[in-house]
């Protein structure tokens, strides 16, 4: 059996709504996008590639010694880019796991990127479509939150891993019990990635602007493995601060 052959792509663009142009923010001397790309290569996962949306994030990847390529400026999700970089960067289709990391995570732990492929390795034919992380909630005030995406998720036994049973900004599931906060990294088999972007948007998705939804609705299977922290996104002055002083250290 051929063993899985995974690539880490970081889709980024230059707008945000509430931090324009943080993919070039100077973070401890680089810009983002680039410690973004050097805790994917610190994982050990295998080839980095950037999908980006603009001229400017591809200069300073490749500046950095990085890879990346130019994809669409108006492609609607971050999952679209990913697939649009693949179809240009490997077209032979010799990747066969695609881990979809945010372009704004530049103080995460390496490990927590490689956990997104515990399931695809004990189930190496069977198992999910698709792989997300979550860890517990520890603020009760993020339970009420919107902002915060859960997870209903079922962990038998203490497993690490579980089966995605839906995502909501409510409070789910009722009764007594952890909440899971969902986080935001996907790992996809090829051919999932494949038939996700070719989805309609979905009718619960919509509602809930929750892309992942998308695939629920589809029938196609998404396991969920806990970890122990969130790591630290930027998207404000405030978070870039956060981040600044982290990798300072």
């Amino acid at each position: 059996m051929p063993q899985p052959d995974p690539i880490i792509v970081i889709p980024a663009r230059m707008a945000s709504t509430r931090l324009p142009g943080k993919p070039l923010a100077d973070i401890g001397g680089n810009p983002m996008i680039v410690q973004v790309m050097r805790r994917a290569e610190e994982s050990g996962i295998g080839r980095v590639l950037v999908a980006a949306a603009e001229e400017e994030i591809v200069a300073a990847v490749v500046d950095a010694g990085g890879e990346a390529v130019l994809t669409d400026p108006d492609l609607p999700s971050g999952s679209d880019r990913i697939h649009a970089a693949l179809a240009m960067a490997d077209p032979d289709r010799r990747h066969d796991i695609v881990v979809n990391l945010q372009g704004d995570l530049p103080a995460i732990d390496p490990a927590v990127i490689r956990e997104t492929l515990i399931p695809f390795e004990n189930q190496p034919d069977a198992g999910p479509d698709l792989t997300t992380l979550t860890a517990e909630i520890v603020d009760p005030a993020e339970i009420g939150n919107p902002n915060v995406v859960k997870v209903a998720v079922a962990f038998p036994g203490g497993a690490r891993a579980g089966r995605a049973l839906y995502f909501s900004r409510q409070s789910i599931p009722a009764g007594e019990g952890p909440y899971w906060h969902h986080i935001g990294i996907y790992a996809y088999r090829r051919a999932a990635l494949d038939r996700f972007v070719s989805l309609p948007p979905g009718v619960l998705e919509q509602r809930e602007k929750l892309e992942q939804l998308r695939a629920l609705e589809a029938g196609m299977r998404i396991d969920v493995v806990r970890v122990e922290a969130v790591p630290v996104g930027v998207d404000t002055p405030e978070d870039l601060a956060r981040a600044r002083e982290i990798l300072s250290q």
